[in-house]
């Protein structure tokens, strides 16, 4: 397969992979929309890897997807996929993409989904870009990904209800929340609701300091701890590590689970996945390939995808929140 320059590029290729987030059909429309003033055919292939597979494709309409911005999930559905793990699986994405005389493909999704980018560059020559769709804010190359902004506003809300009942009861509560192994979503969601305790991965101290508030709680008020899915204690080894120094409290787990990846998607994520959208068909009618569009500084940027799956880090700024706040 030869290299396609911008001059050739006449039809495009989009799909979205791995985790669903809220923003991933703002992406879309703003995809479809630079396509269609462009002049570019636009295809979207539905479940990820597995419709790049089997062929699974989509006349994409920019009218329509406009109807659809708000909207969590995505319209071209998601999954992950065992097949493209190997080769023969990627060989055959590769014949359908030349069946279909696909010129570019655009994937929305996570680290795993740019990590099956890099293998398939192996074999293909495609120009590809990348646009960061997860909740957990854990790539290199942006700010901030889609969804995490939406996810955040849902784990606060959710939060800020279960402090209602803490503080009625006056209970501990430990509430776990979604990121995976960055702590993100836990910092922003902890910080927001003025949470007593917020653990992360990416913390071997906060514990420790858990443990000396749990202690002396003397049951007057409610407490509420933040638990980061991807902390290495988890949030039901800590409750027993809590109820171990001080028997007498009142302790409960709320796990919010999958509700933070679904519901209508964030005015900011609407937003970011229309900027991103755009920015990835003009960067690849400018002959980039093989890089993700985010946004650096509140300036849209292309990172190449072997520096994308490096851990987007916690900055110290937020470490010294944790600090000042879980003191």
């Amino acid at each position: 397969m030869k290299n396609k320059s911008m001059k050739t590029i006449k039809h495009i290729g989009v799909f979205t992979s791995g985790g669903d987030s809220p923003g991933m059909n703002a992406a879309l429309h703003g995809v479809a929309k630079t396509a269609e003033m462009n002049n570019l055919r636009l295809s979207g292939f539905k479940k990820g890897y597995e419709g790049l597979i089997d062929g699974d494709l989509v006349q994409l309409d920019s009218s329509q997807l406009k109807k659809n911005v708000h909207r969590g999930g995505t319209l071209l559905k998601t999954a992950r996929s065992k097949r493209f793990l190997t080769l023969e699986g990627r060989q055959r994405a590769m014949q359908i993409l030349e069946m279909n005389k696909v010129d570019a493909l655009i994937a929305i999704g996570g680290d795993g989904t740019f990590k099956g980018l890099l293998a398939f560059s192996e074999i293909c020559d495609l120009p590809f870009l990348g646009i960061p769709g997860t909740i957990d804010n854990d790539l290199a190359g942006t700010d901030f990904t889609l969804g995490f902004d939406s996810a955040v506003n849902t784990a606060i809300e959710n939060i800020d209800k279960i402090r209602d009942t803490a503080e009625s009861h006056n209970r501990i509560f430990l509430i776990e929340v979604m990121g995976r192994d960055c702590g993100y979503i836990a910092i922003h969601s902890g910080l927001g609701t003025g949470a007593d305790a917020i653990l992360i991965p990416e913390s071997g101290h906060d514990f420790i300091q858990l443990l000396e508030k749990a202690g002396s709680y003397d049951r007057e008020e409610a407490f509420v701890v933040i638990v980061s899915e991807g902390d290495e204690l988890g949030v039901e080894p800590a409750a027993k590590k809590i109820k171990e120094i001080n028997p007498e409290v009142d302790l409960r787990i709320a796990k919010l689970g999958h509700v933070q990846r679904g519901g209508n998607a964030s005015a900011f994520d609407r937003m970011l996945g229309i900027r991103l959208g755009t920015a990835a068909v003009e960067a690849l009618l400018h002959g980039r390939k093989n890089v993700m569009a985010g946004i650096l500084n509140n300036q849209l940027s292309l990172t190449p995808f072997d520096q994308v799956v490096k851990e987007h880090q916690v900055n110290d700024e937020l470490r010294s929140l944790l600090k000042i706040f879980g003191s």
